[in-house]
């Protein structure tokens, strides 16, 4: 059976699944729907929680909309999980704390290191 007979797949998003390499229900079935939601995502695409709920529920063979509350809070909270154990991306840098440094250069703009700041610093005392 092909992904796109599975309940809940459209085009599109059959479309998605295959570029991410997943072309039957067998292999849905063996990564999970969070997992194909995050290859999805992670490929560029920018699908909506919908397709997370969506393949769900082509696993459970049930219309998206009828997964119950608290299943779609499980499937979140098991996406934003995998979400913050992903590397940040590339090409942005890394949130975290930003520091500052100085370099010094002397009146001829040459770095100064510790031996030329005494020596600079001796001479301004005399």
């Amino acid at each position: 059976m092909s992904i796109v007979k599975l309940r809940n797949i459209g085009p599109k998003s059959a479309a998605w699944l295959r570029q991410v390499g997943l072309h039957s229900p067998e292999e849905l079935r063996q990564i999970g729907s969070v997992e194909a939601f995050m290859r999805v995502k992670r490929a560029g695409f920018r699908p909506s929680l919908n397709l997370l709920y969506s393949l769900e529920g082509a696993l459970l063979d049930c219309h998206w909309q009828q997964l119950p509350e608290a299943r779609r809070a499980e499937l979140l909270q098991a996406y934003e999980a995998a979400t913050d154990a992903l590397p940040p991306p590339r090409g942005k840098p890394a949130i975290g704390e930003v520091t500052t440094t100085h370099h010094m250069t002397g009146d001829d703009g040459q770095a100064v290191d510790d031996d030329r700041m005494d020596r600079l610093f001796d001479r301004r005392d005399d």
